[in-house]
């Protein structure tokens, strides 16, 4: 029963383009793993077009999303900021109260039932 050669895969990545080419030449089973791996090869080569595209689309609608966040969040923002009537009752640490709702209160603040 003859052995199968098991060396292909160790002097494909560790040996020097000499010593493996040497192999190749010599053993018909390494032989015939580099042709299957070069198909392989081939086919990966024939659809990375594909896969690219598809990468540089995923990028662009990524992009596209930035931009329309930053153009919503300044157009809001750009609306507290200019119109008066919003930024003056929305301010940091400012708390509405039922008086400033024009509810009726009393002495304490509290909303005054009758």
């Amino acid at each position: 029963m003859n052995k199968k050669c098991t060396k292909y895969e160790g002097l494909f990545i560790f040996a020097d383009e000499k010593t493996f080419e040497k192999h190749l030449s010599e053993c018909p089973d390494c032989q015939a793993e580099h042709e299957k791996m070069q198909n392989i090869s081939k086919l990966l080569q024939e659809v990375k077009p594909v896969f690219v595209q598809r990468r540089k689309r995923t990028a662009q609608l990524k992009i596209a999303c930035a931009i329309c966040a930053m153009l919503l969040s300044g157009t809001v923002m750009g609306l507290v900021n200019f119109n008066t009537d919003i930024s003056d009752t929305i301010k940091y640490g400012s708390v509405l109260c039922a008086e400033d709702l024009g509810l009726p209160v009393d002495s304490y603040g509290l909303i005054l039932v009758e």
